[in-house]
């Protein structure tokens, strides 16, 4: 698992060592990578992650360009929904906006599923208002925590409760669903425990969703993944946020590019992931969709709001991603 406030250095260091092959379970027959994309077909499935889809689904309509007899569908489920698809074996591909867990990694392995993970961008979960709210200039996470946390449902209801000078008005909140894995790593990251909330707020695992309810509501208050604030931004307000942390004196910081790739909007600057099944990377298709979706994942996460990984950082997954898959023929 990561670690939640991870300096960029740390952070690479982290992907770099997780990026490793994960469970083993299977074998099976494997294929080398056809020689020219015009040549595939079949179809390739995946589902999962709200917040990882518009960087997969901006690679699959390239990638559809280029390999025009191959299907690829992109469903979104959430993270742990596509989980569940995944470890049963229904899918090829899981969008994954945090790391598997153990329960998860567990069914895979009863399942006789194994599969590697990919780290493919960098995200920054963003705090937002609506653009009328006047009083929020900036939040820390002890006061995000003291609105978010178990204990605030029934009791914390009014934004003056958060801080004496905020208006003696209703807080409506907003956020992912529980099957989300912006879900389980918002609750870490501010509350401390993944998976503990209120309950009492409009949860979606379509962020969409959430942006037309904070764009609408003037006493919103709602997070979701960094490109969907940047597709919104004419309607939505970001909140700076201050981690308190002494030893780097940065006070609340803006989710940006250069703040999620350098680390220092902490405690909500995360890795995102695609999970690749070990069967699926023995159709050449598979092979072919992976290695594209690293090689354009850079460019594309950043047009669609997200924040690239470094150069390097790509070629070291296609690298593993090679290994397993040519391990997987050799398994035979």
């Amino acid at each position: 698992m990561f670690t939640i406030r991870l300096t960029y250095s740390k952070l690479n260091a982290a992907i770099l060592l997780s990026g490793a092959l994960l469970i083993s379970a299977c074998g099976g027959g494997g294929s080398e990578t056809e020689g020219a994309e015009s040549d595939l077909s079949g179809s390739i499935q995946i589902d999962g992650s709200s917040t990882v889809y518009p960087i997969t689904e901006a690679v699959a309509e390239e990638f559809r360009a280029e390999a025009p007899d191959v299907k690829v569908t992109v469903g979104v489920s959430g993270t742990g929904g596509g989980m569940k698809k995944f470890t049963r074996g229904e899918i090829d591909i899981v969008d994954a906006s945090r790391t598997i867990n153990e329960a998860e990694s567990k069914l895979a392995q009863e399942n006789g599923i194994s599969f590697i993970e990919l780290p493919v961008a960098y995200d920054g979960l963003t705090v937002v208002v609506h653009p009328e709210n006047d009083w929020v200039k900036d939040i820390t996470v002890a006061e995000l925590k003291k609105i978010w946390e178990p204990e605030a449902q029934g009791t914390i209801k009014k934004w003056n409760q958060i801080r004496p000078e905020w208006p003696d008005k209703e807080i409506h909140l907003y956020g992912a669903g529980v099957e989300s894995g912006t879900y389980d790593y918002f609750t870490e990251a501010i509350v401390g425990k993944s998976h503990a909330s209120r309950g009492d707020y409009t949860a979606s695992e379509d962020d969409n969703v959430l942006v037309q309810g904070v764009s609408t509501d003037p006493l919103a208050l709602g997070f979701f993944g960094y490109a969907y604030y940047e597709e919104n931004k004419g309607k939505l307000k970001a909140v700076p946020v201050n981690d308190e942390d002494e030893s780097n004196g940065s006070g609340a910081i803006l989710p940006s590019l250069e703040t999620v790739k350098d680390g220092s909007y902490a405690p909500l600057s995360r890795p995102l992931f695609i999970y690749v099944n070990s069967k699926a990377a023995e159709r050449p298709e598979v092979v072919e969709f992976v290695n594209f979706y690293l090689d354009n994942a850079g460019e594309l996460s950043q047009e669609v709001g997200y924040i690239p990984m470094p150069a390097e950082l790509y070629e070291e997954q296609k690298q593993k991603f090679e290994q397993f898959a040519t391990g997987n023929k050799q398994a035979q």
